[in-house]
């Protein structure tokens, strides 16, 4: 990892040292402000706009729209960790982080107490992430994606007041089911005439009866399926012009499920679930650790995989097959010299991925 980092302090004056575990333990029990016995502490704000920055960098040119998704999931406690609660959809105690992605990169990962709504504090992440967007690039188009959690009257109003588009699924209940009984009808007939899932769509303009300040759009997926009806619906501020409904659906808002591939990749291949420290302020700290090797290993694969086996391959993968592997290093005055097993069956890979790095940097 020194050589790596280039801190090799104990051979070069010019490096600074590499921070070892009992550094890095001491930054997690830091205070906000450094004292007497705590002195050294990091700036949350900065670590979460530079997740912000390195996605702003990954873009030689501006892109036309972008699209934000926006994910919360379960993240495990097993002991009782500051901000402790029992999540019952989730059935344990657990914090429950949210997550923004945009494609591939990860622009944020907050840690949160589980006894809330699943969209709270998303307006103020949201907020903060496309000030930053748009003070880099002020012309894109921003489209937010999200489950039914995220369908909130707040949330959508934010974003219809801060030019920002939005597409979330939508909680069914028996006013929408309701709403679409004659697609449910012919679904139904179809699926038993072809033996097969049989689906329509529907198109229509829907509001709450309470909660919601304006009429939104709805698409309306009736389907049959397995015998029994599966209606799904999502409601979205894109016109109809832009996207059909079916398209909307299918195309648009399925292609959130990919965001969940992100999700377990921090989390099972990362270990963004170790937070096992006595306080939140560690556990976020921890949560940023494993967000920035996600971070890392994502520009590994956009630059230095881009034309190998590996350029869709999982961060687990990766560290599998590239990383995780045995090498002797040497240290002389002049070079350092790290020699890998000639069976190495990855070594044209590791070696042009060592190449396209080392061109990148220049």
């Amino acid at each position: 990892m020194a050589v790596l980092a280039g801190k090799l302090a104990a051979r070069r004056s010019d490096c600074a040292p590499l921070a070892g575990k009992s550094t890095l333990n001491r930054l997690e029990l830091s205070r906000p402000e450094p004292t007497r016995y705590h002195k050294i502490s990091y700036d949350g704000a900065a670590i979460e706009e530079l997740f912000v920055d390195l996605f702003l960098e990954a873009h030689s040119q501006t892109p036309q729209q972008i699209t934000l998704d926006l994910d919360a999931t379960d993240d495990p406690l097993h002991g009782h960790q500051e901000g402790r609660f029992f999540h019952g959809y989730y059935d344990c105690y657990c914090y429950l982080p949210l997550y923004v992605f945009c494609g591939q990169h990860l622009l944020a990962a907050k840690l949160r107490t589980a006894n809330i709504d699943g969209s709270a504090g998303a307006i103020a992440e949201m907020a903060r992430i496309v000030a930053q967007i748009r003070e880099r690039w002020p012309t894109v188009r921003i489209l937010l994606r999200g489950d039914s959690g995220f369908a909130r009257e707040a949330l959508m109003a934010w974003c219809e007041n801060n030019a920002v588009d939005y597409l979330f699924g939508l909680a069914r209940n028996t006013r929408l089911v309701a709403e679409i009984e004659a697609e449910l009808a012919t679904a139904a007939e179809l699926s038993q005439k072809s033996g097969t899932p049989a689906r329509r769509f529907k198109d229509f303009t829907w509001t709450t009866r309470d909660s919601w300040s304006r009429e939104r759009r709805v698409v309306a997926k009736a389907e049959w399926t397995g015998g029994e009806a599966n209606p799904r619906f999502v409601v979205t501020s894109l016109s109809r012009e832009e996207h059909e409904g079916r398209h909307l659906y299918e195309k648009l808002y399925c292609a959130r499920g990919d965001m969940e591939n992100r999700i377990k990749e921090c989390q099972l291949d990362l270990f963004a679930d170790r937070t096992s420290a006595a306080t939140m302020r560690a556990n976020q700290l921890r949560l940023w650790f494993a967000s920035m090797a996600y971070v890392l290993l994502c520009a590994l694969r956009r630059i230095g995989l881009a034309h190998t086996q590996f350029a869709r391959a999982t961060c687990g993968t990766i560290r599998l097959k590239l990383l995780k592997i045995g090498a002797l290093v040497r240290i002389s005055v002049r070079r350092i010299k790290i020699a890998m097993a000639s069976a190495c069956p990855w070594q044209h890979e590791f070696g042009l991925a060592h190449a396209l790095l080392a061109n990148a940097a220049r």
